[in-house]
């Protein structure tokens, strides 16, 4: 794709609902001050599914693309051209490319962006592994782990209907997945790498089960941060990924599809998430 110019105005945003708390406006304004296009605008639109077909129906030509968060990364799919091999391993959107033809392009940066924040934490290979939850988060999660995990991966989850949804998950997506009741949960901590995908205050009677010898904890949510989970993990020498990292480094590869650049500026996007979260 070619890279786009300042001198051409065009629009891009976060949909969802509730959308109020999304920092992704926060990320994409301060790539596109970084990257100099000064034309470029990205806003947020409380959108839910029923509302989704009528607002995507009539963008026009100004419009670059679309970041989509809960409810709508699976609503979504109806409504495009194409769908990356990524984005349909997990029937899960999180990213639309609005091509100059009208043909809109669905892409889950997710992922990858799971995937590059592990790795900028020097996490690139584990033996085995262990998801809290099993959402649609985890289902991500187990995808990146597809990746990188060369072991089985143990969820925790609650019911037995979430139980097999998790092995269906991993068999589609090639990963040996087994699952264990939410009350052994504090078992996952013996993992090389534990990845917590539930909403806030769910993980928060674990952090006293944190043992003193820890692998990696990927802790998906980043406000407030530090969880009780990952400040516990911190205190066992551990290494601890947030939500943060996956939402700059995802944004990262939103920016750059988005706009065509070769390399958008991390540095100056987690700077103003940072920030942003300090300031909440």
């Amino acid at each position: 794709m070619p890279t786009r110019t300042s001198e051409t105005a065009r629009r891009a945003a976060v949909l969802g609902s509730p959308i109020a708390h999304s920092l992704s406006p926060v990320l994409h304004r301060a790539a596109y001050a970084a990257l100099g296009l000064r034309d470029w605008s990205y806003e947020r639109f409380e959108v839910d599914e029923a509302a989704l077909p009528g607002f995507v129906g009539e963008l026009d030509g100004s419009w670059a693309g679309l970041s989509l968060t809960m409810p709508l990364k699976r609503a979504i799919i109806p409504l495009l051209d194409e769908v990356s091999d990524t984005a349909a391993s997990v029937e899960a959107v999180n990213t639309v490319v609005l091509r100059e033809d009208g043909r809109r392009i669905g892409d889950n940066t997710d992922i990858p962006g799971m995937i590059a924040a592990l790795r900028e934490r020097g996490v690139e290979k584990v033996e085995a592994a262990a998801v809290l939850g099993a959402g649609a988060t985890a289902s991500s999660a187990l995808a990146a782990l597809a990746r990188i995990c060369a072991g089985p991966v143990t969820a925790y989850v609650r019911s037995e209907a979430r139980a097999e949804e998790m092995r269906g998950w991993g068999d589609r997506l090639g990963v040996d997945v087994r699952t264990a009741d939410w009350e052994r949960a504090a078992e996952a901590f013996e993992a090389p790498l534990v990845i917590a995908t539930t909403p806030a205050g769910t993980t928060n009677a674990l952090a006293t089960a944190v043992p003193d010898r820890v692998g990696t904890l990927f802790d998906v949510l980043y406000d407030p941060w530090p969880t009780p989970l990952a400040a516990a993990w911190s205190d066992r020498g551990g290494k601890v990924v947030g939500g943060l990292d996956l939402l700059v480094h995802q944004a990262v590869l939103q920016v750059e599809r988005m706009t065509g650049v070769p390399q958008a500026p991390l540095v100056a996007m987690r700077a103003a998430g940072e920030q942003a979260l300090a300031a909440r």
